[in-house]
């Protein structure tokens, strides 16, 4: 996939690496940056060979935030007008398993495009935070949303009031990442569990990750009735024939996403 200024993607194998490219910047994200990240992610979401997503940075850190050269001169209808979220919200339209691999500073916009990937391995060292208080304004792309339905109210409200530099190892005890590695293995780690994933099958994966989302929303009863009517979809497909067969029959399947 070519022709995109302030990313590279390439694929190896099934699995689709999208990297932030303004290494100088610490890749600061501006509003055509987002735009390529997401048109990326939507062209990797519609190709049958790509089975999982890896969303990284190149240099020294993920993301430190927004570009706030280009927003400072912003006003309430200029961005009204321009309707500056509306590319994040194609985010949660994607259905296939998108890992980050995060390293350095994870600030404000960057630490919401992190929470925006369905798994988070991390560099030891890494830093996560919202500093958007102290500039004063707060996240509006998810942030605030994504950031209470993982850690509750109270500490939310701790990191978003504060700006508080959160740790890896914090971020751990409180479920936003995953995983820390060494940042010498992060890529390889990284690569090694998205190809796991790219071995499972497609649909089920899809589907899964459907209902676990509507389980951060829905009373349990709602998301229940919601997960079922997934199970009962995928037994008209060809991969839940595949996988029962391999498993009796005692060999490795194989899975074609359909």
């Amino acid at each position: 996939m070519n022709g995109f200024e302030f990313i590279e993607t390439t694929l190896t194998g099934n699995t689709a690496v999208i990297e932030l490219n303004r290494p100088r910047q610490l890749n600061s994200l501006n509003r055509k940056m987002v735009s390529e990240i997401i048109t990326a992610m939507e062209t990797f979401d519609r190709e049958e060979d790509v089975r999982a997503i890896v969303l990284t940075g190149k240099g020294r850190s993920f993301s430190a935030g927004a570009d706030i050269d280009e927003m400072m001169g912003d006003d309430s209808i200029s961005l009204e007008l321009l309707n500056q979220f509306a590319d994040w919200d194609r985010f949660s339209l994607i259905k296939k398993p998108i890992i980050g691999a995060v390293k350095g500073f994870v600030l404000g916009g960057g630490f919401e495009l992190a929470l925006c990937c369905d798994i988070l391995i991390a560099a030891s060292g890494t830093e996560f935070s919202f500093p958007e208080a102290s500039l004063g304004v707060m996240p509006g792309a998810g942030g605030t949303q994504r950031l209470t339905k993982l850690v509750g109210r109270t500490k939310a409200l701790e990191w978003l009031w504060t700006g508080e530099r959160i740790s890896a190892e914090t971020a751990l005890k409180h479920g936003v990442i995953n995983k820390i590695v060494v940042p010498e293995l992060l890529m390889d780690e990284t690569m090694k569990f998205a190809n796991r994933l790219a071995t499972q099958p497609p649909l089920s994966l899809r589907l899964i990750k459907d209902s676990v989302n509507k389980a951060v929303d829905y009373p349990l009863y709602e998301g229940m009735q919601y997960e079922r009517k997934n199970f009962y979809l995928l037994f008209a497909s060809q991969d839940q024939k595949e996988g029962m067969k391999a498993f009796v029959e005692k060999r490795k399947p194989n899975y074609t996403g359909k």
